[in-house]
């Protein structure tokens, strides 16, 4: 059996993980289930830079010898100047406060017209094998940022986001996982990293 474990506590992120590395022996573990106590400052000038940091602290924690998977993962707004960036789920102030952060985004963007409103998800994943051996794999997904917030599924920046690939019609809030993972940011950046782990076997 391979130990896993994943640099979150995000049960949504988890639980899109376990589902796309269903490599056969593999067990993944969150910290709070692997007893580990992990909250590294997040100073990195990247979202790889920050996975790693994040990777590198929970394998830290844990001793050393396991595996370990971290993602950093966030909005690009052009208009913006590609923030929030790195400061997604801070941008208002507080970390993980979605209603603030949208919020804060919606002013923004107030008076930027819908051609202009264009950017994309990010999320970059660091995987540490027992060995120490890396692996990187980025994922991106381009759309628009809508003018309300729309669906009841994910969280984060998903009500306001609308995916090219959906036509720039749905939010990533407004349909099931299952179809939001087929496209998504963290989506294609598993699948990426699936596919570079099964060549490097």
């Amino acid at each position: 059996m391979k130990r896993v474990i994943i640099a979150s506590n995000n049960a949504h992120k988890v639980d899109e993980i376990r589902n796309a590395l269903d490599f056969p022996g593999w067990e993944f573990f969150t910290l709070r289930e692997a007893g580990i106590e992990s909250d590294p400052v997040e100073d990195g000038d990247g979202f790889e830079a920050n996975a790693r940091i994040k990777a590198e602290a929970a394998r830290a924690a844990a001793g050393g010898d396991c595996a370990v998977l971290a993602d950093d993962s966030g909005i690009e707004v052009d208009a913006l100047g590609g923030a929030p960036g790195v400061y997604s789920s801070r941008y208002a102030g507080e970390d993980g406060n979605d209603a603030a952060n949208n919020e804060k985004l919606f002013r923004e963007l107030a008076d930027v017209p819908d051609e202009q409103r264009t950017g994309r998800f990010v999320c970059t994943l660091v995987f540490i094998d027992e060995d120490g051996t890396e692996t990187v794999a980025r994922g991106t997904v381009e759309g628009h940022i809508g003018h309300e917030l729309r669906g009841e599924n994910g969280f984060g920046y998903d009500p306001l986001f609308l995916p090219d690939e959906f036509g720039g019609e749905v939010t990533f809030a407004e349909v099931p996982q299952e179809r939001k993972s087929a496209i998504s940011h963290r989506g294609n950046a598993l699948r990426l990293l699936k596919e570079m782990l099964q060549s490097a076997v």
